[in-house]
């Protein structure tokens, strides 16, 4: 007779709070390379390559001439979604004024766009920190994934996940959900592709 067995291991979600304690106490190193998602700690293993440097570094300029002082971009910095996550996004568009910012990281509220530069990181992007910036309530969230030369426009957020997910090719536009007049074509965002010698 076979009897079944159940589990009873729960995964254990760190709070944003123990997550800070762990910092201050050295569980977590000054250099490590991490960020709470969803009450994990997601550590980023491979080393930053620099074709995801010098994309983040095209999109920040880029929305820096085209937006000017509407906006503050943040670069691999914190935001603050709940009492489980504080991600790093690649690139956040957020409502300006670094003073804003000295109590707290940026809020859901005062988050317009977040961006993703995907080379490695790809199903985290698109699953894992999708589904917890859906729930946050993040109204504008792309992915550009570096390697395929595409953008994935994630819109429509729910508990549950995001109900609008749109692909554009390299040569589509795509404008913020915030600021709608404003046109950039997928291209802009990436580095140029290699010349084969």
């Amino acid at each position: 007779m076979e009897t079944k067995v159940e589990s009873s291991t729960q995964m254990r979600l760190w709070t944003v709070d123990e997550y800070h304690r762990m910092a201050e106490v050295g569980i977590i190193e000054p250099d490590e390379r991490v960020e709470l998602v969803a009450g994990r700690i997601i550590r980023k293993m491979s080393p930053q390559r620099t074709p995801h440097a010098v994309t983040i570094t095209l999109i920040r300029r880029l929305l820096d001439n085209l937006l000017g002082e509407v906006v503050l971009i943040r670069t691999q910095l914190p935001i603050e979604l709940n009492n489980h996550s504080e991600p790093e996004p690649d690139v956040a568009v957020v409502i300006p004024d670094e003073l804003r910012y000295f109590p707290h990281h940026p809020t859901p509220g005062e988050i317009y766009l977040l961006i993703e530069v995907a080379d490695t990181t790809l199903r985290t992007d698109c699953n894992l920190k999708a589904t917890e910036y859906a729930g946050s309530g993040i109204q504008d969230y792309w992915v550009l994934e570096v390697n395929k030369r595409e953008l994935r426009v994630f819109r429509e957020p729910t508990s549950e996940g995001y109900q609008s997910q749109v692909i554009l090719e390299e040569t589509a536009r795509v404008s913020p959900l915030e600021f709608p007049d404003l046109s950039i074509v997928v291209q802009q965002m990436l580095p140029p592709v290699a010349e084969s010698l």
